[in-house]
């Protein structure tokens, strides 16, 4: 029981899963002022402004270094990791989402000439990447996070 109350209060994982709740709980917000449409969809889904998973890299990132220290080794793997992990939204993700796009076009020039028969939940996801303004608003929400859960005081 001790190792599950040490996880509920590890600051740096609190503060990361913090930024991804408010980085969705925006993207859905956004997408409604922009769309003026709910999709609840975009709660939980991939893509869109601001990256989540840029978001939640960051917070942890800035976390490690606010609790461990900027020349610890653990902020290091945790920066390199982020890195990563935004280079990867920017490029191969959002690449993988024009595809989708074209293909799912296909898809519906198919269907039009009577030749598809693939049902809507069969069609390709198209949000699963960021462009870099997404990602940059992303890491800069995540660090805002961390910044702001780390001059909290400690929970008792």
């Amino acid at each position: 029981m001790t190792s599950l109350l040490d996880i509920l209060h590890n600051r740096i994982l609190l503060t990361g899963c913090a930024s991804w709740v408010v980085s969705q709980g925006l993207k859905l917000i956004i997408y409604m002022i922009i769309n003026r449409r709910l999709d609840w969809e975009r709660l939980f889904g991939d893509g869109g402004m601001p990256s989540s998973h840029s978001a939640t890299v960051t917070a942890v990132a800035a976390s490690t270094g606010m609790i461990v220290g900027w020349d610890s080794p653990l902020f290091a793997v945790a920066a390199i990791m982020a890195l990563v992990v935004m280079h990867d939204a920017m490029g191969v993700r959002q690449e993988t989402g024009k595809q989708a796009k074209v293909i799912n076009s296909m898809l519906e020039l198919f269907d039009s000439m009577g030749r598809g028969d693939l049902t809507p939940e069969e069609t390709l996801k198209e949000f699963v990447g960021h462009t870099r303004r997404q990602v940059l608003v992303g890491a800069l929400l995540g660090a805002a996070v961390a910044v702001i859960a780390n001059l909290a005081p400690p929970a008792g």
